[in-house]
């Protein structure tokens, strides 16, 4: 038995009992001088904790090894177990990050779909704004007619968001029969599930770290960032938006696409209606 224990022994038996101090260290063996023993910390160790928590502060996802590291580098001579239990006394323990894990999916052929709202893929873009506030922006494509189905940015992006994107995207066009996207947290969660399962729509992850598996959307992000993000310098979250909304008309009305036979995406629309 621990003396901690012994300790804890003693003071039940005395609440419980109406047996002495003394008799009560007799039967667990336990002196009362150590009973009594109350430990005092010193004032190197308080200015060493304080230390310890600044650096943790300053680097909030280092471990007690490395500010152990960081202290000897200062000139601090300390063993490991010291700055160990200094660093769980403040409470510093760094919690741990679970890594998410990606949804097992078979792995599909990417082929090109013949009719238009029959394949939709999603993908986020990243930038950001000259103030360096960070861009998020959810690029939707039909597969078929390479239309530029909506470009929507803001600073944050759920999946709730995403459903309200779809939902106005499908009262001018109709919903599409499946939707492509990575296995991002905005497309995995029961948000978009629940919307793929109420409106009949299928959704085919890729599998993780495969983003060939979703070429098309992928092929879209690198002429998006060249062509768009990489000329303009974003003032504010409105600048952004009018400008992507106007590169959106452009791309879908103008832009001539090489995989389309250098016709715009509205024309291979109009082409798929015509037909």
């Amino acid at each position: 038995m621990t003396p901690q224990a012994k300790r804890i022994a003693v003071v039940e038996m005395q609440a419980e009992t109406a047996i002495s101090e003394r008799r009560a260290c007799q039967l667990v063996g336990l002196a009362r001088s150590t009973l009594r023993y109350e430990p005092r910390r010193s004032l190197e160790d308080e200015q060493l904790q304080a230390r310890i928590i600044e650096l943790a502060q300053e680097r909030r996802r280092f471990g007690y090894r490395r500010i152990h590291a960081l202290l000897r580098r200062e000139g601090y001579e300390i063993n490991h177990k010291r700055t160990y239990r200094l660093y769980r006394e403040a409470s510093l323990a760094v919690r741990q990050r679970k890594r998410r894990k990606g949804v097992a999916v078979p792995r599909e052929p990417l082929t090109l779909p013949e009719e238009r709202n029959a394949v939709w893929s999603m993908d986020f873009i990243f930038d950001a704004l000259s103030n360096g506030r960070r861009l998020k922006v959810l690029a939707i494509v039909d597969d078929c007619t390479k239309e530029l189905v909506d470009l929507v940015a803001d600073s944050s992006i759920s999946g709730h968001y995403v459903c309200r994107v779809l939902d106005r995207a499908a009262r001018f066009r109709g919903y599409p029969q499946a939707i492509r996207t990575d296995q991002g947290p905005e497309f995995t969660g029961k948000a978009l599930d629940q919307w793929a399962y109420q409106h009949g729509v299928e959704l085919k992850l890729i599998q993780a770290g495969k983003p060939t598996q979703n070429a098309f959307i992928e092929s879209f992000n690198g002429k998006f960032r060249d062509e768009c993000l990489n000329e303009h310098w974003f003032h504010s979250l409105d600048h952004a938006r009018a400008i992507l909304r106007q590169w959106r008309q452009d791309y879908n009305e103008h832009r001539p696409h090489s995989m389309l036979g250098y016709i715009t995406p509205v024309e291979k629309a109009e082409q798929l209606r015509k037909q």
